[in-house]
């Protein structure tokens, strides 16, 4: 298997960070990470989308620097790079913690 291209830290730009977060479903998938921790391609709560489209938003945010894969056996596990993401801009997971939250509280008013 290839090993997936991760910039590191330092090379994160937050243009394409931004970029990656426009679409709502991997602004999703990134909340979700945010609120708990690592998951398979299965934990992610995003509706009816093909395996192929969701392989393609994983591909985006891993490429953008924002989440990590880890491989066990044929199982691909991803996380979000709290700690680099804090270091290089600080109050982003924050933030997206706080607008799914918010987002939570508009739907069940």
């Amino acid at each position: 298997m290839k090993t997936p291209h991760i910039p590191a830290a330092a090379d994160l730009s937050l243009t394409v960070v931004c970029a990656a977060l426009g679409d709502p479903i991997r602004m999703k998938i990134v909340q979700c990470l945010a609120s708990s921790g690592e998951k398979n391609c299965s934990g992610f709560e995003v509706d009816h989308i093909s395996k192929s489209t969701l392989s393609h938003h994983i591909k985006i945010l891993r490429e953008a620097g924002l989440i990590r894969p880890r491989f066990q056996g044929k199982e691909h596990f991803y996380s979000l790079r709290t700690e680099e993401l804090n270091l290089r801009f600080p109050g982003l997971v924050d933030m997206l913690l706080t607008e799914n939250e918010r987002a939570k509280t508009v739907l069940s008013v």
